[in-house]
């Protein structure tokens, strides 16, 4: 039977903790049979996280996983929904090095950080970290860091995914936890990837067209909760190089209750975390962060 519903795509990246909480919506591609959305299709679209952004400047994606530091860019044109947000509560992506290094030797000159990208939470935190323009850096592709800080071509990376628990086995040294120095430096959680809804959807589709796709991301991410074995294996599957017990300690690090709902702490964590990257001189004024509650219907 054919269905002929409007189809939304959401982006997504590729760690675990992404393919944990949105498996529900895969249908047939391995998800589950029994979890129907509303009135809409849902197509999971993969990047990473740096491209993800750079689409969302453009409104290319109704639903997309961008960084929390890309919020105030593309603020005119999406809203983030309360849930689907990657949230480190005292730990989070980590700055790892080939030798023992300080944070201090990060600000040498012959020093330049292997980054994921620039929009990317994890350097606007490192950022915050170091001091603006105090280190040089270069953008590597994500799950290119790690080997190439192992074999020599920069001296440290900031390390984000899976690769936050496996570098030490390419025998990188640690050299600070962003999520644990966010944390002691506001006493709230680091947020990291967020989910992002396109604001003309009201427009497209009808009024409170946002709240209603919102609600069923939240039932996506309740669903994937409630069956948490079955999201783990195939969360699991699409992860690389990475042993079960490393990626189910990642989604449990990732997916926890500010996935689910943001609530007070989570949205706290979401404005200070863009109030402090502006004050810093770093990014936008964000305003007033509008975040998107799903329809009590």
């Amino acid at each position: 039977m054919s269905d002929d519903r409007p189809t939304l795509r959401i982006g997504q990246s590729p760690d675990p903790d992404d393919a944990f909480m949105w498996w529900p919506l895969v249908g047939g591609a391995g998800g589950p049979s029994e979890f129907h959305t509303g009135r809409f299709r849902y197509q999971p679209v993969l990047d990473d996280i740096e491209t993800l952004n750079r689409l969302s400047e453009r409104g290319e994606l109704e639903i997309t996983a961008i960084s929390c530091a890309q919020y105030p860019y593309v603020s005119d044109r999406y809203a983030l929904t309360n849930c689907g947000t990657s949230m480190g509560d005292h730990y989070g992506p980590r700055i790892v090095s080939n030798r023992p290094m300080s944070v201090d030797d990060l600000r040498r000159d012959e020093v330049v950080l292997a980054i994921p990208g620039e929009r990317t939470s994890a350097f606007r935190a490192a950022t915050m970290l170091l001091g603006a323009g105090s280190f040089r850096h270069a953008v590597v592709r994500f799950d290119q860091i790690v080997p190439r800080v192992a074999a020599g071509e920069f001296a440290a990376g900031l390390v984000i995914h899976e690769a936050q628990l496996t570098f030490a086995e390419a025998g990188l040294h640690l050299i600070a936890d962003v999520g644990m120095w966010w944390s002691s430096h506001c006493g709230l959680p680091l947020p990291l990837g967020v989910n992002a809804i396109r604001r003309d959807l009201d427009e497209s589709y009808g009024q409170s067209t946002l709240r209603q796709i919102t609600a069923d991301l939240h039932r996506c991410v309740q669903f994937a909760l409630n069956h948490h074995d079955e999201a783990l294996a195939y969360a699991l599957g699409r992860a690389k190089d990475v042993s079960p017990e490393l990626g189910e300690r990642f989604v449990n690090m990732y997916v926890n209750r500010w996935t689910l709902d943001l609530g007070s702490v989570g949205r706290a964590a979401v404005q200070t975390f863009l109030q402090e990257a502006h004050r810093a001189g770093l990014s936008p004024d964000p305003g007033e962060v509008d975040i998107i509650l799903p329809n009590a219907d």
